[in-house]
């Protein structure tokens, strides 16, 4: 966009706020809260993330939060096949201890960056009383920003849902470029979640931001 036709360089209206979604934040006690691939992989070793160990500590205080509010609490975790990164059998794919699940918090198995993607998502979020259009918000939390986060985000919006994402619970890595420069973790970090408040959901900076 031009300077003549957005004048003074300020950031243009989102879709969300040009077709009249709401992007307030939810309570997270009217809430199910979606942990996605928490696993050890992204803390060490060539999957680990920048802001790893941040994120996930902001991670296990949204968890504790979200427990203390009575809401549902459902863990995601990726299977990338025996001997990988994303060996769930495995050390380096399993949960982190700190995000850990509960007796009774269930664990989906995925094996595409949609969480919802041939997974058994959607009908545990119904039998937990959050199908599309109960009123029921989700809150999502894990890794990577860019990725996972990203695109469970977008499959719950394409299902119906109005998900919010907390950004200090997230991270990513840097990348290389098509141009072959390299994209620094932060900048790519800033994109994807402003990727996301474009239409797919809501984002809010911290777990404090977060109504209980």
């Amino acid at each position: 966009m031009s300077t003549e036709q957005n004048p003074g360089n300020r950031p243009s209206e989102t879709l969300r706020e040009v077709v009249g979604l709401d992007s307030r934040p939810p309570k997270l006690g009217d809430s199910v809260l979606i942990l996605v691939d928490y696993q050890n992989t992204y803390r060490t070793g060539v999957m680990a993330l920048e802001g790893a160990e941040e994120a996930l500590a902001a991670g296990a205080r949204l968890l504790e939060k979200a427990r203390a509010a009575g809401a549902p609490v459902v863990h995601i975790i990726n299977d990338g096949g025996e001997g990988g990164p994303y060996d769930i059998r495995a050390h380096i794919g399993a949960i982190s201890d700190e995000v850990a699940p509960k007796d009774g918090e269930p664990v989906v198995v995925k094996q595409f960056p949609n969480s919802f993607h041939l997974t058994e998502l959607e009908q545990t979020l119904t039998e937990l009383g959050a199908a599309p259009g109960s009123g029921k918000d989700l809150v999502i939390a894990g890794f990577m920003t860019h990725m996972c986060v990203n695109y469970t985000a977008q499959g719950a919006f394409n299902l119906g849902y109005r998900p919010t994402v907390v950004a200090e619970t997230t991270a990513t890595r840097s990348l290389a470029t098509p141009a072959g420069t390299v994209l620094p973790a932060h900048d790519l970090q800033a994109a994807a979640l402003t990727a996301i408040t474009d239409l797919f959901g809501v984002v809010v900076p911290t777990v404090d931001a977060l109504p209980a």
